[in-house]
């Protein structure tokens, strides 16, 4: 089930409206997802579809400067570590990942 772009813009438009971007919101998905898995309901292919919705949502929220294949990567890659254990949700400021984004994408300007 993909959802095109037009869809996706209006979902990320009413959750941004309903306070949906916070942390604790976040985390709570994660660990919702994460239970949902180890009891087998939900399978990989249904985790990937979640964590490719995120990936979507934060690519439209993103600068045009960043919005690019190499910072989806990035993105994705982070998704993958915090789905598996590997990471914890932390400030948002790390979402820019310690580059800048000239350097992640190079200068678009």
């Amino acid at each position: 089930m993909k959802m095109d772009l037009d869809k996706q813009k209006k979902l990320h438009f009413d959750l941004t409206n309903v306070g949906l971007r916070a942390q604790a919101t976040a985390a709570g998905l994660l660990q919702l997802c994460l239970e949902l898995r180890e009891s087998g309901i939900l399978d990989e292919p249904a985790i990937d579809r979640i964590k490719n919705a995120i990936a979507c949502d934060i690519e439209i929220s993103a600068p045009r400067s960043v919005a690019c294949p190499e910072y989806r990567r990035d993105v994705r890659e982070r998704l993958d570590k915090l789905f598996a254990g590997q990471a914890k949700v932390g400030d948002a400021g790390a979402l820019a990942f310690g580059e800048t984004p000239e350097t992640i994408c190079g200068d678009n300007g």
